[in-house]
Parts: C-alpha cells; sequence; structure tokens
C-alpha cells in the first residue's frame, strides 16, 4: 500500500500534538459518561468517536502517533454542542457535524491503514455520501421507533395522523435532509481545503511505522 503522498501526513508523531489530541479525547470521554444516563445513543456515538480516534495509536503502539489535535477538535466539538443543545434542530446539526467530522477521520485511517487509497477530492465526497447516508438511515430508525415504541422522534403522535400533522412530519424530515446534505457539503470542502492548505508534509509518522504504512 502506498498512501503516504495522500493522506498519512496528516497522521503525526509530534508530542504536543499528541498531549492535545489526547486531552480533546478526554473531552469526549467525559462528554460520553454525562450522557449515559440521559442519551445512551449518542453515549454510544461519541464511545464509537474516542475508538475511532484510537486507532492510530493502537495500530502502531505508539501513543504519540495521533491524527492532528484539531481533526480530532472537529469530532469532538460536535459531540460537545450535541451534549449541551437545548433545541431539536440545533442537536439534530451537531449530531450530523459529528457525523461528518467522523467520515474525515475514517477517511483518514481507510487511507493510511487499509489498502483503500483517496485522493482528497474523493474523501471529500466521501463526507458528503457518509453524512447524507447516514441521515436517511437515522430517520428510518427514528421512524420506526415511532412506529414500534411509541416515541416522537418523527411521527408527532401515534397514527393515524391528520394531514397538517403528516405534513408537519415531512416537513422537519426535509429540514433534516437538507441540513444533513449542506453540512456534508461544507465538511467535505473545509477538508480538502485544509489537507491542501495546512496538511504539514513534514509531520509525517514515525520512520519505521512510514515504512509499514507503504508496503
Amino acid at each position: 500500500m502506498n498512501s503516504t503522498a495522500s493522506l498519512a501526513p496528516l497522521v503525526r508523531n509530534e508530542r504536543a500534538n499528541a498531549a492535545l489530541s489526547w486531552l480533546v479525547a478526554a473531552v469526549v470521554a467525559a462528554v460520553a459518561a454525562a450522557s449515559a444516563t440521559s442519551d445512551l445513543a449518542w453515549a454510544a456515538f461519541a464511545v464509537g468517536v474516542l475508538v475511532v480516534v484510537a486507532v492510530p495509536p493502537v495500530a502502531f503502539r505508539r501513543p504519540a502517533a495521533m491524527l492532528p489535535w484539531e481533526v480530532v477538535a472537529g469530532v469532538a466539538a460536535p459531540c460537545v454542542w450535541r451534549a449541551v443543545a437545548t433545541t431539536p434542530l440545533t442537536a439534530d446539526v451537531a449530531a450530523y457535524v459529528s457525523v461528518a467530522a467522523l467520515a474525515l477521520v475514517v477517511a483518514v485511517e481507510l487511507d493510511v491503514f487499509t489498502p483503500v487509497a483517496m485522493t482528497n477530492w474523493f474523501a471529500g465526497v466521501f463526507v458528503v455520501v457518509t453524512t447524507m447516508a447516514t441521515a436517511g438511515v437515522w430517520a428510518i430508525v427514528q421512524s420506526a421507533s415511532d412506529l414500534l415504541f411509541g416515541t416522537r422522534f418523527v411521527l408527532p403522535a401515534a397514527p393515524p395522523l391528520t394531514d397538517a400533522q403528516e405534513a408537519a412530519a415531512v416537513d422537519a424530515l426535509m429540514l433534516d435532509f437538507a441540513a444533513a446534505t449542506a453540512v456534508g457539503v461544507l465538511a467535505g470542502g473545509v477538508f480538502v481545503y485544509y489537507v491542501r492548505r495546512y496538511a504539514d508534509p513534514h509531520g509525517r509518522l514515525p520512520t519505521e511505522v512510514a515504512e509499514v504504512v507503504a508496503e
């Protein structure tokens, strides 16, 4: 696999960067613990973020082999935002931002640690598609929960619904899909810009690790 010329430079082995990245990861862990009693699904998502962020140091057995702290912070910030959001729409947008940011990290790690090699532009498209797909799957899960368990994530009341209630539910879903698409496009564009402009080509993996990745 030869990915060090594409996204691999984003994985650094700098002590200061690793310290900041682990600090951000600790914040995500705190969010997961705080959400465990009030929002189990979101707590599980935060744990998933921690798992994905921990892939480089675990794979290389080096605590310092972390992604850039700003990338990790990009995943953590929406997690914190979602935990303190006071309105459903704000919470949903935060969730989509988190998914988009997580897709960025997954794109980098797929490129670095697997035979899959992504160019910058394809990684951006991957983020957009992943965010939109997640919005669709999440809508299906919420609708199924409303029908099977009586929750009110999408449906405002138990079926049968009035025409006004159906229209309100559809409008809410369309707004969610539009928000997810906008967030995905923005995140994909930011990622491509960041990689091209600010990814430090000198902040690469340790020599022995880079040789493994390049095989």
